[in-house]
């Protein structure tokens, strides 16, 4: 039911959005008395699987689920109807507007999704507030994993500052994202006590940016490898294992965290092993059975069971700014990795994704907090790229109705029709690359 629950979340969310969307066009449009012939939530390429005319706009539902549209009189859009364009300009067309009406109808959507993303994030800080593990509780310092290691991190260490940024929350993701995109240049650690700067290489900005690393951390918090309970249907059930046993040897061998505990059983598979146990201060030796994926059959307490995590709430009144602010550094981010794109520091086929690539944002178990958050990443992400300066999208009407504000003159309609044909060709291309990219990484496993 995992990939079905995915799905369900990705089609819910990008129903929402289209249909918002499509009402910041079509708001505006009806306010200035311009005539909307459709509203349709997904494309309907020869047939439709529901449609309703009410006064003059048909609303239904398309069979394509790549988007949506509002087909508004008098404008060349993507469905290219040229017909009309022929006839005189009616009163109630796009084109018969000024150029100050249209410019409103077009941005309309992309500032619904922009409110709407800033609006989404706020209130989730609103109904959820904000945790997090303050650095300074994280007692045991960090582990790392291989990339990590080869940055210059090492067990044990306490991240204090990345260039200049006092790290004052346990952050691995903010760590790579100053990596990534603001190309940080070294790290501050506490190490055995002391202060210890660690240069960051260049090539950690690529790497960290390649798909392969999209959810990669380079560190965590280090833990100990303590039981929080035993399934009844474990192998171990009966082994004598307790919740809140600590496990500090594995035959003999010192494993007082959990990354050594975890490596010295898994490396153990079908076996018989001997676990060192804290208890009450004792310490006792309990014998147990590891399957053939060399587990024992526990559940583990995370770091947010074995430290004190905080949780910074928001009035409502907070939340709106909050929110906001949320939101705009979420655009400043994909602004940022666009300009290092094109300085060629981090490739666009590691950035890009189709339907696939969204999908797994989605949780396989339905929580409606992570729903909300993708919710409204995608929906910046939507005012965004809708935002690109090219034809057929809404950034390429802006930036037509924008020359025609400043110099008085008015593009051409056979213009118009190349440009949007054009625009539609490279939108079409670039979809088919984004999913094209999915099918590859799925074939290359």
């Amino acid at each position: 039911m995992g990939i079905v629950t995915m799905i369900g979340g990705l089609i819910l969310s990008l129903s929402i959005l289209v249909i918002l969307h499509e009402m910041g066009h079509f708001i505006p449009a009806k306010l200035f008395k311009t005539r909307v012939e459709k509203f349709y939530l997904f494309f309907d390429p020869y047939f439709s699987l529901f449609k309703k005319k009410i006064g003059e706009t048909e609303y239904g539902v398309g069979w394509l689920p790549l988007g949506g549209y509002v087909k508004i009189s008098g404008m060349i859009d993507e469905s290219l109807d040229t017909e009309q364009m022929k006839e005189e300009p009616k009163p109630w067309e796009f084109r018969s507007k000024p150029a100050w009406q249209r410019l409103i109808i077009m941005l309309g959507g992309v500032t619904v999704n922009f409110l709407l993303g800033c609006f989404i994030f706020g209130m989730l800080l609103f109904t959820y507030g904000e945790k997090y593990l303050p650095t300074e509780n994280a007692k045991y310092g960090i582990v790392t994993d291989s990339l990590g290691r080869e940055l210059g991190l090492q067990d044990g260490d306490f991240i204090l500052a990345v260039d200049t940024m006092q790290l004052k929350k346990f952050s691995p993701a903010t760590v790579t994202k100053q990596i990534v995109l603001n190309e940080a240049k070294e790290l501050t650690v506490r190490r055995d006590g002391e202060s210890v700067k660690i240069p960051i290489d260049p090539k950690f900005v690529q790497i960290l940016s390649s798909y392969s690393y999209k959810n990669f951390s380079l560190f965590a918090p280090r833990v100990q490898f303590i039981i929080k309970g035993i399934p009844k249907n474990s192998d171990n059930a009966d082994s004598g294992l307790e919740s809140g046993d600590r496990v500090v040897s594995v035959n003999g061998a010192p494993t007082p965290y959990h990354h050594q505990a975890f490596r010295a059983i898994t490396s153990q598979k079908n076996a018989r092993l001997e676990l060192g146990i804290e208890r009450n201060g004792q310490t006792l030796s309990i014998p147990v059975q590891t399957n053939e994926q060399g587990k024992i059959g526990v559940e583990l307490k995370t770091h947010m069971d074995q430290f004190e995590i905080e949780r910074q709430a928001y009035s409502f009144a907070e939340s709106i700014p909050a929110g906001f602010s949320k939101g705009y550094h979420f655009i400043a981010d994909q602004l940022k990795a666009f300009a290092l794109m094109f300085r060629g520091k981090i490739k666009a086929s590691d950035s890009l994704g189709g339907f696939g690539t969204i999908t797994k944002l989605f949780p396989e178990e339905w929580n409606w907090e992570v729903f909300w958050n993708v919710t409204a990443m995608l929906s910046m992400i939507l005012g965004f790229m809708n935002l690109l300066p090219i034809p057929a999208l809404d950034g390429g009407h802006v930036m037509f109705l924008t020359y025609e504000a400043i110099t008085g003159r008015k593009l051409s309609d056979k213009f118009m029709e190349y440009a949007t044909l054009v625009g539609f060709i490279l939108v079409i291309a670039l979809l088919l690359y984004a999913n094209g990219l999915d099918v590859w990484r799925w074939l290359k496993g």
